[in-house]
């Protein structure tokens, strides 16, 4: 008798795209295990993902605004779901894995700093070799979750997590081979990460008070529209259209569309992400993670797992620990480290 995951294995063999993943297919895990006997290994990687620490921790880490006083300001983790909800939907339109998609989104951000990109210039100034988050989201899943023994994810998840990085220039399609994820979910997370942040930094940019819709670029919003819904819609119309014409060779975007959604990109890094007022912080931020950077390596045993500083040396430990942290974790250590307390002396009267 069929298990409930042979089940759906059957099923994606029958429904989902010839050029689509298949989890029955996967290259398998760094460490072989019994399969589940009702999650298929994408989906099984998806509930992982979900679970882990360095999930959860992605609510207090910083997208844009540095701890923001209002409500509805986007965080690390509320990105994570739009990217999910995008790159889902590209897959779906396209029968494409979808659980497969949605473990790569899940994923891709989990080894990112806090305070932003900021905090990532910051450790790539400290760290030996430098740093770059895509790097720390897989040491997360191979390594460091659950005690050391890591979330041993399928290499599909994994290639996808190692490959959706793009940068300040990088473009989201047209890579060579070598250089994009190797399956077609991992393609579409890709892409829709880039979706998802422009459009939703626009958003709060503009709650913010640093940008007006009309500031926007005028032959961006012709080509995709003036709000986010129509921009979204628009973007995932041509990639779904684009890459069905190319007969799912690769996830594709149309010249128009791509130079678009480009141009609105570097217009937020110009508006922005290097504007003076919403960097004004970061810069605190800086001397933030520089200065428990040093307390650390001063006193490791105070701050650090003695399994880690023997497993991976004091600088490796110590980066994985900041790396780790949430912006409100940084900022109290910092003060409990840094910021004298006022003296409290004996409750009465003055004696």
């Amino acid at each position: 008798m069929q298990s409930i995951r042979e089940t759906l294995e059957a099923r994606e063999r029958e429904t989902l795209a010839p050029q689509a993943a298949r989890s029955a297919d996967s290259r398998g895990r760094a460490r072989p295990e019994p399969e589940d006997d009702v999650r298929p290994a994408f989906q099984h990687d998806r509930d992982r993902i979900i679970h882990c620490k360095a999930f959860r921790r992605l609510k207090h880490k910083t997208q844009v605004f540095f701890a923001p006083a209002g409500d509805h300001y986007r965080t690390r983790l509320t990105h994570t779901l739009e990217v999910s909800q995008i790159a889902r939907t590209i897959a779906k339109v396209l029968r494409l894995h979808e659980e497969l998609t949605e473990a790569i989104a899940l994923g891709h951000d989990l080894g990112h700093t806090p305070f932003g990109h900021t905090g990532e210039r910051v450790l790539g100034g400290l760290v030996t070799g430098g740093f770059n988050h895509y790097e720390q989201s897989l040491r997360i899943v191979e390594t460091l979750e659950h005690d050391g023994r890591g979330l041993n994810l399928t290499w599909e998840v994994l290639n996808g997590i190692a490959h959706h990085s793009k940068g300040k220039r990088g473009a989201p399609v047209g890579l060579p081979p070598e250089r994009r994820p190797a399956t077609l979910e991992g393609q579409v997370m890709r892409v829709a990460d880039l979706i998802a942040y422009v459009n939703h930094d626009i958003d709060d940019a503009v709650r913010a008070g640093l940008l007006r819709p009309e500031d926007l670029p005028a032959g961006a919003v012709g080509v995709l529209g003036a709000t986010a819904s129509q921009r979204i819609g628009s973007m995932v119309r041509d990639v779904v259209r684009e890459t069905t014409a190319g007969g799912l060779e690769d996830v594709r975007m149309s010249a128009a569309v791509l130079e678009a959604t480009l141009e609105l990109r570097g217009f937020l890094f110009e508006a922005v992400y290097e504007n003076g007022r919403s960097t004004a912080e970061f810069r605190k931020a800086a001397g933030i993670l520089g200065g428990l950077w040093e307390q650390v390596h001063q006193r490791p045993n105070e701050f650090l797992e003695q399994r880690a500083i023997e497993a991976y040396g004091v600088e490796r430990a110590a980066t994985d620990f900041l790396a780790g942290m949430t912006d409100r974790f940084a900022v109290g250590l910092y003060e409990r480290l840094f910021i004298p307390r006022p003296w409290v002396g004996p409750l009465g009267m003055d004696r």
